[in-house]
């Protein structure tokens, strides 16, 4: 296990057009022991100007969501696939994922969660390695192995996606529902949760 000095990048210059259009490094946040940690995509305007990642109208919904299944944003992990702001807020390159890639392994190695959810199509196709219809797989758990370590992969869509289309609000929800009951942070019927402190 590392330490949490591990997932904090303070400089990089793998990716020249992510260091021209970010101001910052956005590196993950919450407990380094977290059960769940959620990977998006790359930090927009907002998380840019914050340096937290899912800070803006996503982090709203993302929030309305965890409270929804029984979960709180600061029992949780969340990160992105490129910590640098894309220019535009363009999808992330095949390159600059890859360049990014040895931090997000890095991260998940200290952190070491019980489940890690993908939001959106990039994060899911990224850890997964093969082309995701988000939509449909929301909420399909995978097994895969990163870095060589075998990890569970919950697939959700981006909760951003919710505000465009409201039928994927409970797409949305039913993911982190099953994400949290997968790790075992949930209230669930037939045994105590492990937030109750027996």
């Amino acid at each position: 296990m590392g330490t949490m000095e591990d997932c904090c990048v303070t400089e990089c210059t793998r990716c020249p057009a992510l260091v021209d259009s970010r101001s910052r490094i956005v590196n993950g946040v919450g407990p380094e022991d977290a059960d769940l940690l959620f990977v998006g995509e790359g930090p927009g305007a907002n998380e840019d100007e914050h340096g937290e990642p899912f800070v803006g109208r996503s982090g709203s919904v993302l929030d309305d969501a965890l409270r929804t299944a029984g979960l709180d944003r600061h029992d949780i992990r969340i990160t992105n696939c490129v910590r640098c702001r894309p220019p535009e807020n363009r999808d992330p390159k095949t390159d600059e994922l890859a360049n990014c890639r040895s931090y997000l392994e890095r991260e998940l190695a200290t952190v070491d969660p019980e489940v890690i959810v993908t939001l959106g199509k990039v994060p899911s196709e990224h850890l997964l390695e093969r082309s995701v219809a988000v939509t449909k797989e929301a909420g399909d758990l995978e097994e895969v192995r990163i870095d060589g370590a075998p990890r569970r992969l919950l697939i959700s869509v981006h909760p951003a996606a919710t505000l465009y289309d409201r039928s994927q609000a409970e797409t949305f929800e039913n993911a982190l529902q099953r994400a949290a009951e997968l790790a075992g942070v949930a209230d669930s019927e037939g045994g105590q949760s492990r937030l109750d402190g027996f």
